[in-house]
């Protein structure tokens, strides 16, 4: 059975050392408590719910699943004790207003939780994740009345929330929805039509669901323009706040799943459920957005969370699997072999790993801190850059952060060799969790036709200027200093081919879209490239200036190692990344044939 062990250490490096969370303290409303201290505490707790609570549960939610019985809906044993003892332990109110019982804590610490729930048990992961969106879109968009009504059970946890967008006919596209909703005399709608993929859409482990679901009004716009967004409780809620009759809505079926077994993956069939509108008609897609943007990144942390614990199980493996000899004599003459760690192979494999979940850690909880900075920080200026920044970051986070979740799980299945395809060693379920995050929440070719199609663009590159403009001062500062060359020099050369990228893209996407198109997903790949380059730089700066205190040198040196690695080895793909770019979609045309 795997084990799983928060990586403590490495949280407090980024937010104590790499984004100095402390200099906010009088900056942004609601970081004056925000100490060393609490914050240690806060991540002792959640690593205690996570590591004895949630990871045992995994394998048992995976090998029992969810049962299905006549439009009812049964967790695995102890998930509905789990999730109870998430809320009364206050997890589920971690950011929420504090208006309507939240804490009011900064999501830069909430991304640590949410990338320890997702190490330790995806699947449960996503009924918290969920509900936090929802509750961010009623937030923003819902009336006081709504807010009253539904936020408090969300925020304390006694109620679910889940988002109802897809339809058997529409997939991505959501212009293509048929789900209708008819006025009432009293304010409220009749919501009829079959939603699919809805995750958490039934359940038992709390009394209420508060599904947002997306829908058309008579007489609207076609396509996306003609979508309204509605909130349909699946137990009416009264005035009072207490609960009422059951809502006309049913689960037909839950789906049999290549992945998190234990999260159900609802047909959701709306029979004339009453809804109230949420937000303005026709606009219930933008007002969705507000879930689905957030929901984008932390799906790119579940990729993060499953590549840490892949990586955790296939170190402690390969330093106590003993197989073969080090190619320049044995490392351990008293043992009958050495351990796999000694292989050039391994170390590679390992190094990628590691390359790749601390880069993608420390990208993520920029990206956080940019959120809070659009929230609490009392300039306008500011807000507007962070915005820019997490807009134009949202697409590479849950692209490239999930594409690589499921390749550093596969390494740990290869560290592993034979005994890795085996269930009861519990690291192939961590490929099969992983595998889904790169389609749901906008599939990773969608997300790379909007960083082309909209994010560069977007007033002639001015989300675009929210990163190049950092990363060249950055590069600019530091390029005189001796250490830090060969980390500018790796950053500069790969920024140099995004800008070059960048450049072909916009000359080439106005004259034939599919250029654009073509290229979408490997611009992409190179963006996040360059992205996780500039956070190992910056990692690295940090490290060389605290290693020399002499305290905890063995930890800086491995920070100062793996950024190496990962520009010499990693960042170099920007060269082919280029050229590939640069040769345009001809290699992509292909018979008439094949198209009919």
């Amino acid at each position: 059975m795997p084990t799983y062990k928060a990586p403590i250490r490495d949280f407090q490096f980024v937010l104590n050392e790499l984004l100095e969370i402390e200099k906010y303290k009088n900056l942004l409303e609601g970081f004056a408590d925000i100490t060393p201290d609490l914050t240690d505490t806060i991540m002792a707790e959640s690593a205690k719910l996570c590591e004895e609570v949630l990871q045992p549960l995994n394998q048992v939610g995976d090998k029992v699943g969810c049962k299905f019985d006549n439009g009812k809906v049964t967790a695995p044993p102890g998930f509905k004790e789990a999730f109870e003892l998430y809320a009364q332990s206050g997890w589920s109110s971690f950011t929420c207003d504090p208006k309507y019982g939240g804490q009011g804590l900064p999501e830069v610490l909430n991304m640590a939780l949410t990338e320890m729930v997702a190490a330790s048990n995806l699947a449960f992961g996503l009924f918290p994740g969920l509900t936090h969106g929802a509750y961010n879109a009623l937030h923003i968009h819902g009336n006081d009345e709504q807010k009253q009504k539904y936020l408090p059970g969300m925020v304390s946890g006694k109620w679910t929330g889940v988002m109802a967008l897809t339809e058997p006919q529409a997939g991505t596209d959501l212009g293509l929805i048929r789900t209708k909703a008819e006025a009432g005399n009293d304010g409220s709608y009749k919501i009829t039509g079959t939603k699919i993929f809805i995750s958490c859409g039934e359940h038992d482990m709390v009394e209420n669901i508060i599904h947002l679901v997306l829908a058309k009004l008579p007489g609207a716009p076609a396509g996306s323009k003609g979508i309204s967004l509605f909130v349909v409780p699946k137990i009416l809620v009264n005035d009072d706040g207490s609960l009422g009759k059951p809502n006309s809505l049913n689960c037909g079926a839950i789906e049999h799943k290549m992945g998190i077994h234990a999260s159900p993956t609802c047909v959701i069939n709306y029979d004339g459920a009453t809804g109230w509108l949420v937000g303005q008609p026709n606009k219930g897609l933008k007002a969705m957005f507000t879930m689905m943007n957030e929901a984008r990144i932390y799906v790119g942390i579940q990729g993060l969370g499953l590549g840490e614990i892949s990586y955790q199980n296939a170190l402690t493996y390969a330093k106590e699997r003993l197989q073969g000899r080090a190619l320049k004599g044995a490392k351990f003459p008293d043992k009958p072999a050495d351990p796999l760690i000694v292989h050039p192979d391994i170390r590679r494999m390992l190094l990628t790993m590691r390359a790749f979940t601390e880069g993608a850690r420390a990208l993520a909880m920029h990206t956080a801190l940019q959120v809070d900075i659009t929230k609490r920080h009392p300039e306008a200026e500011a807000r507007e850059q962070a915005e820019d920044f997490i807009q134009l970051m949202t697409p590479v986070i849950k692209s490239y952060l999930t594409e690589t979740g499921s390749q550093v799980t596969n390494l740990g299945v290869q560290i592993f060799g034979g005994y890795g395809y085996i269930k009861e060693y519990g690291m192939e379920q961590f490929i099969r969790d992983a595998r889904i995050a790169e389609i749901y929440e906008g599939a990773n070719g969608i997300q790379a036709l909007d960083l082309v199609g909209r994010k560069i663009p977007n007033r002639t590159g001015k989300f675009m200027r929210s990163f190049f403009h950092p990363v060249n001062d950055f590069i600019t500062e530091n390029r005189a200093d001796p250490e830090m060359a060969e980390f500018t020099k790796h950053l500069y050369k790969g920024l140099d081919s995004l800008q070059k990228a960048s450049m072909w893209l916009a000359a080439q996407g106005l004259a034939n879209p599919d250029e654009m198109g073509g290229a979408a997903s490997e611009y992409l790949k190179l963006f996040a490239l360059v992205a996780f380059g500039f956070m190992w730089a910056k990692c690295a700066k940090v490290a060389l200036a605290k290693q020399k205190t002499g305290n905890e040198k063995e930890f800086y040196e491995t920070k100062i190692a793996t950024a190496r690695f990962f520009m010499t080895k990693i960042l170099s793909q920007h060269y082919s990344l280029l050229a590939s770019i640069t040769a345009g979609v001809s290699v992509l045309e292909i018979p008439d044939s094949m198209t009919r």
